[in-house]
């Protein structure tokens, strides 16, 4: 605790750092604390954004399960991909890969915290529905346009900051009732 007794993120990630199991990711969600397993499925959606990004963004800009603190109460997130700006540590893309046991996170609390934080694209991929869902235009603590489709085509991003079309006929799903590899 601190002088005041309010406990804080730093707080809160130094004391897990020595707790996490290998093979899982952490992080903090308005003070709740969610370890998810990090699975090959995930792992090559969350590579095959990167590798596309790097048509556009030189490999400092981009950053994957790295912690970044977000608005609202103690939001320590550690995104799936994440590419910030040239001239700013601003991120203007996140993805999310959905895992089961956090999806409610990547649909509710931490889309909001992107919204308020002005992320300009917002990515959901869920291997599980076999759809991606686009969140942008950020204003007012909420996104105003919205997007989904199936995996197989092609996510256009050009009309945003992020200027490139990102293809999805490459992301695996998990099969209907198979547990997640």
């Amino acid at each position: 605790m601190t002088d005041g007794g309010a406990l804080t993120l730093d707080m809160m990630f130094e004391w897990l750092e020595g707790l996490v199991p290998e093979g899982y990711k952490y992080e903090i969600v308005g003070g709740h604390v969610f370890f998810t397993p990090q699975r090959d499925t995930h792992w090559d959606i969350t590579i095959g954004i990167l590798e596309q990004l790097r048509a556009r963004y030189p490999i400092k800009r981009l950053l994957s399960d790295v912690r970044r603190d977000y608005p609202g109460h103690l939001n320590g997130f550690a995104p799936d991909v994440v590419a910030l700006g040239e001239d700013s540590p601003e991120a203007e893309f996140v993805a999310e890969v959905i895992s089961r046991e956090t999806a409610g996170n990547d649909y509710g609390p931490k889309k909001a915290a992107y919204a308020a934080a002005g992320v300009p694209v917002y990515l959901i991929v869920d291997p599980y529905t076999a759809e991606w869902h686009l969140h942008t235009l950020p204003r007012d603590g909420r996104y105003h346009g919205y997007v989904r489709f199936g995996f197989g085509g092609e996510i256009d991003l050009t009309g945003t900051v992020v200027g490139l079309t990102l293809r999805t006929d490459g992301f695996p799903r998990y099969a209907t009732g198979a547990k997640p590899r």
